[in-house]
């Protein structure tokens, strides 16, 4: 990167309001603009794409307010003095799936997260995708991991018992005329860089495929699939607390104590630890993590995407992931996300883009959804919001270089980061996490005898889903169990029994979002209104605690105060 001629394009757009300098391996920007666009603006001038010299953003911004970190009430000292050989930070699934492969190993594994359950931020709030890779260059890491990572995916989840639906997906063209050029583009996607199942159709076998998709042509690539992106980052947890890794949830890192170039110490809310080797998978807040670990040598600018998910009925129209495309001055265009047939059988659509300067703030906006269904009608005419049975956003953690960040601290020892984990950091996760592995199990090699953990397991049983079953199947589960022979939740057909399945389950969170995420009462058309208060009562009688007690989601989440009558 050149500095000088960097600081001249600098000068020239924002009037000297901001200037770079080459620090060591980065490029630190500093000065004060009036909006947060403005910013990302800036930092993208300087930013080489899938570069290791990575923009770190010091500009001061009007439009910025202060943004604290939410932390959870709870102080106690229940970690106090604890000297865990691998501190993982964040519950996330790249943080889960690295602890599921450390648990090969004989060493004291501790993930935190600061939030209420595992995978409430970025891992819980994407659609799902498990991506070809047709769009990634070659040169970037996410292009390195995309191919094992989507062929390992059916391997990984046959293991931890989570649904993967390989149903294929479309990339979608309206013009007839750009087809020559479409399929060189396919040539080398196939060719020269590895996406093999590459494919063009015509219009006619789109439509075959897909009745309701009806365009000139279209990219084909049968690996996409999906998966459920929390079951999956949940299911990996549980299977490595299952081989004697620990979760502490409602633990969040509030600083850390430098000793000659290493973490000596981590300070949480719930006590002060003494890890010999860090893994940062903190999302959006990896950028603070490598602060306090004084390694910050990029930075991270949160992204916000909107989800829209379609009643059941509207699974009926498509059974794959399709969403057109559109092609100005060479480049493929895919803001507005596309439409996503999911491995409950509901239509999923979205997500947008959007920079944001607030890191936790998942609010909807009208906006958001208005954006992606007038890009996805056109992409298939039978979508209507009427459809819609809940909405939700999620925060990416992209860097200015659009790459993911793998390897060992620059400026202190005993940090490993996993960052700038966005899309598709859910195909690829499982592979990154078994590199990440091997690093680790590497650097704590030099200091100690690191050992296989004999008795691990990969197999995570699956629990079990009864709407899924036949008839004697489910007859011969309620014989066992009449728990499994009381419905609680209508609309997805939810008994009693498996409500009380996800309560026994290895990592308990006797919330009712909790137990939503884990076997989906409340999930359906009704969003919760009928099942909700059976769902409260159950976990209230499984803690034995009146209902009032029982929270919807963490501590602040108040369901009920007291009774009435």
């Amino acid at each position: 990167m050149n500095i000088t001629k960097l600081n001249r394009r600098l000068e020239k757009h924002f009037g000297g309001a901001v200037s770079a300098q080459l620090d060591e391996d980065r490029i630190l920007l500093s000065g004060h603009l009036a909006t947060w666009a403005e910013v990302i603006e800036a930092c993208s001038m300087a930013a080489t794409k899938y570069s290791r010299i990575h923009v770190v953003n010091d500009i001061r911004c009007d439009e910025v307010g202060e943004q604290p970190m939410r932390c959870p009430s709870l102080r106690d000292s229940a970690l106090e003095g604890q000297h865990p050989d691998v501190l993982i930070i964040g519950g996330g699934i790249s943080g889960a799936s690295i602890a599921r492969e450390l648990s090969k190993w004989n060493l004291d594994i501790l993930l935190v997260e600061k939030e209420a359950d595992l995978a409430l931020q970025a891992s819980g709030r994407n659609d799902g995708e498990v991506h070809p890779g047709i769009d990634l260059s070659t040169g970037s890491l996410k292009h390195h991991y995309i191919r094992r990572g989507n062929e390992h995916m059916e391997t990984v989840c046959r293991e931890l018992g989570v649904p993967f639906h390989r149903v294929g997906q479309y990339v979608c063209f309206e013009k007839a005329s750009l087809k020559p050029m479409i399929a060189m583009y396919c040539r080398i996607r196939k060719n020269r860089d590895g996406i093999s199942d590459t494919e063009l159709i015509s219009g006619e076998e789109l439509s075959r495929r897909e009745p309701n998709l009806h365009f000139a042509f279209a990219i084909s690539n049968p690996s996409s699939g999906c998966v459920c992106p929390y079951g999956l980052t949940i299911a990996y947890a549980e299977n490595a607390v299952q081989n004697g890794a620990r979760v502490s949830l409602n633990t969040a890192v509030l600083g850390m104590e430098l000793k000659d170039g290493n973490i000596y110490s981590v300070t949480t809310n719930r006590g002060t630890l003494y890890p010999a080797l860090v893994i940062n998978a903190a999302g959006v807040f990896a950028e603070d993590i490598a602060a306090m670990a004084d390694d910050r040598f990029f930075s991270i600018h949160p992204r916000r995407g909107t989800n829209s998910i379609l009643d059941k009925k509207a699974g009926a129209y498509m059974h794959a992931i399709a969403s057109i495309k559109e092609v100005t001055r060479n480049t493929m265009h895919s803001k507005g996300g596309g439409i996503l047939h999911t491995v409950d059988d509901n239509l999923l659509v979205g997500p947008d883009a959007v920079e944001t300067w607030e890191k936790e703030n998942t609010e909807t906006h009208r906006e958001s959804i208005d954006t992606v269904f007038r890009k996805q009608t056109r992409t298939m005419q039978k979508l209507s919001r009427g459809d819609i049975i809940t909405y939700f956003t999620g925060v990416r953690a992209p860097t200015f270089e659009e790459d993911f960040i793998i390897e060992m601290g620059r400026k202190t020892g005993n940090i490993l980061h996993c960052a700038g984990i966005q899309s598709p950091g859910l195909t690829t996760a499982p592979v990154v996490a078994l590199d990440i592995e091997k690093m680790a199990v590497e650097y704590l090699s030099r200091s100690r005898q690191v050992t296989p953990n004999e008795q691990y397991d990969p197999i995570r049983p699956a629990p079990p889903v009864l709407r899924e079953m036949s008839d004697e199947e489910r007859a011969a589960f309620i014989r066992q169990n009449p728990d499994y022979g009381v419905i609680v939740c209508r609309c997805e057909e939810i008994s009693r029994g498996e409500i009380l399945d996800a309560l026994r389950s290895p990592i308990c969170v006797p919330t009712v979002d909790g137990v939503k995420k884990r076997v989906r009462p409340g999930m359906g058309r009704c969003q919760g209104g009928f099942c909700s208060p059976l769902v409260t009562q159950m976990i209230a009688e499984f803690l034995g605690v009146p209902p009032e007690e029982v929270r919807k989601s963490s501590e602040e989440a108040v369901i009920t105060y007291g009774k009435t009558k």
